[in-house]
């Protein structure tokens, strides 16, 4: 972590408001040109929303919503739009903060006092207590498992679904040792889901969905329940540490909003455009990565040049994360509610599966395959952004915070993420040990929560101190960030206590060993 900030002798008054945490201060150049994005060609231009919808496509819409879904009914939708806008607003803010510096955003939040050192260890322990446990490779197990057996798993399969998760889980890291450029192998990736998935879940949704359910799905983004003709906004007799985790996985969620910021960075979106990328072990060459930021003076030839840029993000969250994250809740809820009865409890180590197994009988075992395939992929695709987010930002945040670790091996940044790698993956094969995967991403999901309510303050915090007036967010944009910290506050306080009055039995806080699955 960061090198004791003590030992710098340099007086308050003489560092720059960037520098008081104890960080190299900025350096200065030209805002690069935009390149072209008119037409078709904006789509190869932006590409990191892809990423964090490939996250946002993922858990959320593949388990928790339709668990959420199968069990309270589609009115709990409205968490959904609004989850996804105030995310939307959180992403655009991130790399707001990174169009204008080339950094990270936690690179942002080590800028602010008390020290470097403090929200390093912060934000490496909020990384880890939300990427730290590989859920998404052991869900993703059972759907292989079902591909390969043509059954569900159940609790004797446990050991087969482990052996599968740690396949899978490895996997991961071996496409992540190919490429040029780490960011861009991700982006083809996630291109290749959303059209996949979201096309795929459309053209199941019309084979087996009727019109009214189609219907259910769209008044419920707004709470309404068409059959009472009532607005039913939360359940009376609730699991909240379901809903919570819903709440959470609503859209990406979490530390994968705040590494938007980060393949931004790589992308070349702004100024990352001066700061260098992590390459790829294999066909990568070394590339040298700044540990500080790159500024511009905000003159009239940059501001127009700044938006430009700010129309490319704006397409890239609000068309591309925004409306996507919206179909890949929406399309999956349609479909499960109309192939499983309501009010079951799906969750369970072939939660994954249990959409394929249900459309046997309607679809056939070709259906069923395709299903579960899907299931498979958008899993493991998950794990796959997963698990590279949660390296590339350990990695620049030690980079960042220690000379040493940048000098090692002659400064080569990928020594440094691939080591990172090696710890991340012995812990994950030894976490997919301790609990079911379910429980693994309820517990994440969760914790995303908590992470949005303090990021988002911290990031309303940052962009209205560090960057320049004319760069700041408008008012309506600030108060976007407040709410996602009301938003999510209010889940969070749900699912510790166990409802609006604290109950014991429920609560998170009062049954710890319970909902990790040891009691």
């Amino acid at each position: 972590m960061p090198e004791d900030e003590s030992k710098q002798k340099v007086s308050s008054e003489e560092v720059s408001p960037e520098s008081v945490s104890g960080l190299d201060p900025w350096t200065i150049d030209e805002l690069p040109k935009p390149p072209p994005a008119r037409g078709w060609n904006l789509l190869a231009v932006i590409g990191p929303g892809a990423i964090i919808l490939g996250v946002s496509v993922g858990s959320g819409e593949w388990l928790l919503g339709p668990a959420v879904f199968v069990k309270y009914g589609m009115t709990l939708l409205w968490v959904t739009t609004v989850a996804v806008f105030l995310q939307t607003i959180l992403n655009t803010e991130v790399v707001r903060y990174t169009l204008y510096t080339g950094e990270p955003i936690v690179t942002g939040f080590m800028r602010t006092r008390p020290k470097a050192t403090f929200w390093a260890w912060f934000y490496a322990a909020l990384y880890f207590l939300h990427h730290g446990w590989p859920g998404w490779a052991g869900t993703a197990a059972g759907a292989i498992f079902y591909l390969f057996y043509g059954r569900l798993a159940n609790d004797a399969d446990s050991e087969t679904i482990f052996l599968i998760g740690v396949t899978a889980f490895l996997l991961c890291v071996v496409i992540l040792l190919f490429g040029r450029r780490i960011e861009r192998t991700l982006e083809i990736l996630n291109w290749i889901l959303i059209v996949f998935i979201l096309g795929g879940f459309f053209v199941l949704c019309l084979m087996f969905a009727s019109p009214g359910i189609w219907w259910e799905a769209t008044v419920g983004f707004f709470g309404l329940n068409w059959q009472t003709g009532s607005f039913e906004f939360l359940p009376l007799e609730a699991d909240w540490f379901l809903i919570g985790a819903f709440a959470a996985y609503c859209g990406a969620g979490g530390v994968s909003n705040l590494t938007y910021s980060n393949w931004a960075r790589d992308k070349g979106f702004g100024m990352g455009q001066k700061v260098g990328f992590i390459p790829a072990m294999v066909g990568g060459q070394e590339v040298h990565l700044a540990h500080t930021g790159t500024v511009f003076r905000p003159n009239k030839e940059n501001l127009a040049r700044w938006k430009e840029w700010w129309r490319i993000i704006r397409f890239d969250q609000w068309g591309v994360f925004f409306v996507g994250a919206m179909l890949g809740m929406g399309l999956p809820a349609i479909l499960y509610i109309s192939l499983i009865e309501p009010g079951r409890d799906i969750r369970g180590l072939s939660i994954a599966a249990e959409l394929a197994e249900a459309a046997t009988t309607r679809g056939g075992a070709a259906v069923s395959f395709t299903i579960a395939f899907m299931g498979a992929w958008v899993l493991f695709k998950t794990q796959l952004n997963i698990l590279e987010g949660y390296v590339r930002a350990v990695t620049d945040i030690l980079w960042t915070a220690n000379r040493r670790v940048r000098e090692w091996r002659g400064g080569d940044v990928r020594v440094v993420y691939y080591s990172v790698m090696v710890v991340v993956v012995l812990w994950g094969v030894i976490a997919l040990r301790l609990a079911k995967p379910l429980i693994l991403l309820q517990l994440g999901a969760n914790m995303a929560a908590v992470v949005m309510v303090i990021s988002s303050l911290h990031l309303l915090y940052l962009n209205t101190k560090l960057l320049p007036v004319e760069l700041r967010p408008p008012l309506w944009r600030r108060v976007g960030l407040v709410m996602m910290a009301v938003f999510y506050g209010f889940f969070v306080y749900l699912w510790l206590m166990g409802g609006f009055v604290p109950n014991p039995e429920k609560g998170f806080l009062f049954n710890i060993p319970k909902y990790l699955g040891f009691g």
